[in-house]
């Protein structure tokens, strides 16, 4: 996003579509449009007095003839485009959660695409970043070293705090501190930041470097905290670390909310 562009934000939506085999459905923008041919995201703009989910429900209705049933909000980015200034609400669809057969109702081309593997290309701008943060697992496991472990579409998938990370690492964990004072690890393909309240988490998310952030909860406080930054957006995926008490208590209400993973410990 442009620091000095004033135009009034754009209200948009888009969904992350999924299939029974975790691929996601992309479109190309059809002819006509800013960006024509471009892969995307599917969506739209929210209409006065519409609701977001009522705004992805009617989109992939017009657009794709499938039926959205329910939605749950993932990431939010600002995008200044030549034509207009964005405000993007991801919303991830679970394939038990949309039904019908896809129609290219406006001409466009579809494609399912697997994270960390898609073949098809140009990306609309504002989509780009969004294929890195698809491959970050929404189930993970804290190892008794500090490593976080999951798998995604293509694998294994390792978080390695830098401290003890070898030069292999693709995914590297900070704490704040360390991102502001030595910046991104030259080595990492994706840096996970660590923060544990929410002014540590304002000032990881607004580093350019940061790819994902990990938030440590000690409390109920810090549980609160977490809802309002989720309900506010976040632009990269949010993961939350927290003691068993306070995890089977916040869990459900986090997921809901948009976080990525919660991890039990930390």
């Amino acid at each position: 996003m442009s620091t000095t562009d004033s135009r009034p934000l754009l209200h948009v939506v888009a969904g992350i579509i999924l299939n029974g085999q975790g691929e996601y459905l992309l479109s190309s923008r059809p002819a006509g449009k800013p960006y024509a041919g471009y892969w995307e995201f599917a969506g739209g703009k929210v209409e006065a007095g519409e609701s977001e989910t009522a705004a992805l429900q009617r989109e992939f209705e017009e657009e794709l003839g499938i039926r959205i049933h329910a939605a749950v909000p993932w990431l939010c980015r600002v995008h200044s485009y030549e034509h207009a200034r964005v405000r993007l609400r991801f919303y991830r669809v679970a394939a038990d959660q949309w039904s019908g057969d896809i129609q290219a109702r406006e001409g466009q081309t579809w494609s399912w695409q697997k994270a960390g593997d898609f073949t098809v290309s140009p990306m609309l701008p504002a989509n780009g970043p969004l294929l890195k943060a698809l491959s970050v697992p929404t189930e993970l496991a804290l190892s008794a070293d500090g490593v976080l472990c999951g798998k995604n579409g293509m694998g294994a998938y390792r978080v390695v705090p830098y401290a003890s990370a070898l030069p292999q690492e693709a995914n590297i964990l900070l704490p704040v501190g360390a991102l502001q004072t030595s910046g991104r690890p030259p080595q990492a393909e994706s840096v996970w930041v660590e923060v544990a309240d929410a002014n540590e988490y304002r000032a990881a998310a607004a580093h350019p470097a940061t790819d994902v952030l990990l938030w440590r909860v000690a409390d109920g406080s810090d549980a609160r905290a977490v809802l309002e930054a989720l309900d506010e957006g976040c632009a990269v995926p949010l993961a939350v670390a927290a003691p068993s008490e306070t995890a089977a208590a916040f869990r459900s209400a986090w997921l809901a909310a948009g976080a990525q993973a919660v991890v039990i410990g930390g």
